[in-house]
């Protein structure tokens, strides 16, 4: 049986993977403006924050990544360290959380693209379910060929995109002198408790910075590369997202009221200060939101490798395709998920659908991201390199996980936002009936999770339906 190709990947690569799932451009293109409307000029300040956070839970996920270096990553990780139980729930969670930012991404682009037509004057209008399969096609594609040329192709989008917005950026603060605003350094204006919320938003900015760690069986030196790419991620985006807010607040002239109501903060932005970027903006915005749903994918079917490989899910999901060594059936099945969704809810309002997709996948997210800072000094304790840093970064980030789920349903959103924390609720709970069935039926999968089934030819533990 063929597998993943081995060793196919530099750290460059990684890097890329984990970049492209943050989508970076993303956040000054649409999300600065929540932020800001919350934070008003401690914005920047709520960056920094929530990179701290993240830099801490990437520490965390390094340490498990340097020790197991998984296609499953996540679902290996907390099933050899908590338990095969938490483990099958880490994996569940993940797969909703990587379908719903490709499908939230997917989503995106359609609007950036549209932005774009309208911009050159096209007015032919195209239906949201054409672009949706135009775009699943194009990331299966992508992700089907050869896994370095997609990684290769979403760290290019990625960057081209974060220099036209750095471009930007810069010339609007040359427009504006280079000073240095004050009222961002003083913190004017600001509210203690509605800054304390906004940094549980501006987590949300960072989610996917993980996913290089589903790339472990085909990166070189992964027990190197994979934690670099992990912990220089949200560093990189954190720089980047606090270097872009502080510069959009200047623009807008504090005025954290009229960015709040800004659906696009920095077209609007360039439209007064560089018309000539407004279409490279949109331009490098679609392509970012592009090669997110990109990483995504490939993200997605790493994830539902492993458990087919372990038969946590039907074998078929574990099978590599002979000539381009990736998950062939893996990604066909998350590409036609993910199109079907999105062309399921095509009628619905773009911009609210984006945001109910990231909700949905963000409580994916933290919810692993806390088991994986539970789970990091356990299994060093396990392995009797446990220091005392490993416990104190481990209960940080467990807590600060733990604080964004708290924040996220306190206080209720309104509707329909209060719904998303029921739904990924009773989403968890099929997963969890799922695992008891499973535990009955097939005990030898449970023990089977302590073999490296990724590399191997996969045993008949028995029948499991789909």
């Amino acid at each position: 049986m063929s597998e993943l190709r081995r060793d196919s990947l530099s750290f460059v690569e990684a890097l890329g993977q984990s970049v492209a799932n943050v989508s970076p451009t993303f956040t000054p293109a649409l999300a600065v403006s929540v932020v800001a409307g919350m934070a008003s000029t401690a914005s920047w300040l709520v960056f920094l924050c929530a990179t701290i956070a993240m830099v801490i839970v990437g520490i965390n996920v390094g340490k498990l990544a340097a020790r197991i270096p998984s296609a499953g990553s996540f679902f290996i990780y907390v099933s050899r360290s908590l338990g095969a139980s938490y483990g099958m729930l880490a994996g569940w969670a993940m797969l909703l959380a990587y379908s719903f930012t490709a499908m939230s991404l997917l989503v995106a682009t359609s609007i950036f693209i549209k932005t774009l037509m309208t911009a050159f004057g096209v007015t032919a209008v195209i239906p949201n379910t054409a672009i949706y399969l135009v775009l699943s096609v194009g990331i299966f594609f992508l992700a089907y060929r050869d896994v370095r040329f997609s990684s290769r192709i979403g760290l290019t989008l990625e960057s081209i995109s974060m220099v036209v917005i750095l471009v930007v950026c810069i010339v609007t603060w040359a427009k504006l002198g280079f000073a240095v605003d004050m009222k961002q350094v003083h913190l004017e204006g600001a509210d203690t408790k509605s800054v304390a919320l906004a940094v549980v938003f501006a987590i949300f900015s960072f989610v996917g910075f993980e996913s290089a760690a589903t790339l472990g069986k085909e990166t070189r030196n992964p027990k190197v590369a994979i934690p670099r790419a992990v912990i220089l991620t949200p560093i990189l985006s954190g720089l980047f997202f606090i270097f872009t807010t502080y510069v959009i607040i200047f623009g807008f002239a504090d005025d954290a009221e009229k960015l709040g109501n800004s659906a696009t903060p920095l077209s609007d932005l360039t439209a007064s200060v560089a018309g000539w970027a407004t279409i490279p903006v949109f331009l490098g915005a679609a392509i970012s939101a592009f090669a997110c749903a990109l990483a995504s994918l490939n993200a997605f079917s790493r994830m539902l490798f492993s458990l087919g490989r372990y038969q946590f899910v039907h074998r078929s999901m574990g099978f590599v395709h002979d000539g381009h060594k990736t998950p062939h059936r893996a990604l066909a099945l998350g590409a036609v998920f993910i199109f079907g969704v999105t062309a399921f809810w095509a009628g619905q309002d773009e911009t609210a659908m984006v945001g109910y997709y990231g909700t949905l996948a963000t409580f994916g997210f933290v919810f692993v991201y806390m088991l994986c800072s539970l789970a990091a000094p356990v299994l060093l304790r396990r392995e009797g390199v446990a220091k005392i840093g490993d416990y104190i970064f481990g209960g940080l980030g467990a807590l600060l996980m733990l604080a964004v789920l708290v924040g996220s349903i306190f206080p209720v959103p309104d509707y329909p936002n209060n719904l998303w924390p029921y739904c990924f609720i009773a989403y968890m709970l099929v997963g969890g009936a799922w695992f008891l069935v499973l535990k009955l039926r097939m005990p030898q999968a449970l023990l089977a999770i302590e073999h490296d089934l990724e590399v191997t030819e996969i045993p008949h533990l028995g029948k499991i339906e789909a």
